[in-house]
């Protein structure tokens, strides 16, 4: 494979690599070449999908929320692959509680969901980053964002189902999206860039209703596919975007224009 977007050679850490949106990130960087290591808090579904893709793919299940496990898995990446070329945070750790309606979230619910997150975003950057600081070619961190970590949320697409966008979304994908600016401006001048991939609804069998509300007002006049995001993030991890950092890539199907 040549050009651009050939990614032989470099290795990329996926987390949240078994999931809906990961799953599909993670074959669209071995199929372009990469060494994929999935990383996951479920081994089986993790295999899985490992197995149904066609290139390198590597399983590590870990819980990166553990400061210790987050260490551990960069430092044998290094040893194993020798080198850490692109880190894709996909994942989304949250509790039993989450998805509530914003008068029933409580307190405690609302630190440990954005915790969850924002802490294991920058645990793996945090470990990523130290890596690629002593690389010579750097590196590509992307983090995944949303419309809805840029904007407010259209309740109306929610109204005849028991949907809700909850509230700990916005606060953490908006936090991610301003997190990874910071480090686009702190790692640049060690040839690591930082960008943002942010998606809009990606369809997963939702009410009927919400399917039908959501497309109505996207000029694609469909919900996403995960498929839809496998260019995008091929192009934020080639050399095909070696002069782009901080930035936030929106693939919403234009919604976010209206």
């Amino acid at each position: 494979m040549s050009g651009l977007f050939d990614l032989s050679g470099k290795v990329a850490v996926v987390t949240g690599g078994a999931g809906l949106i990961g799953s599909s990130l993670c074959g669209a960087l071995a199929t372009h070449g990469a060494t994929v290591v999935l990383v996951d808090i479920d081994s089986e579904a993790a295999t899985e999908v490992a197995n149904s893709i066609d290139g390198t793919v590597v399983v590590k299940m870990v819980d990166i929320n553990s400061e210790s496990e987050v260490e551990a898995l960069f430092e044998e990446v290094v040893e194993r692959f020798g080198s850490v070329d692109i880190l894709v945070n996909s994942a989304y750790p949250r509790n039993q509680n989450y998805g509530q309606q914003y008068e029933d979230v409580s307190l405690s619910d609302w630190q440990e969901n954005i915790l969850l997150n924002l802490n294991s975003y920058y645990l793996t950057c945090k470990k990523a980053a130290a890596i690629m600081q002593g690389q010579e070619h750097g590196g590509s961190i992307i983090n995944l964002g949303s419309i809805y970590g840029s904007q407010a949320p259209d309740f109306d697409v929610y109204a005849g189902t028991e949907m809700t966008s909850p509230v700990e979304y916005s606060a953490i994908k908006g936090g991610i999206i301003n997190f990874t600016r910071y480090l686009a401006s702190y790692l640049g001048e060690d040839g690591i860039r930082a960008n943002v991939l942010s998606p809009g609804g990606v369809f997963d069998d939702q009410d009927a209703t919400f399917v039908d509300q959501y497309e109505s007002k996207t000029p694609l006049s469909r919900m996403a596919e995960p498929a839809d995001l496998k260019g995008a993030v091929v192009f934020l991890s080639s050399d095909s975007s070696r002069y782009i950092t901080g930035q936030n890539l929106i693939v919403d199907g234009g919604w976010t224009i209206k």
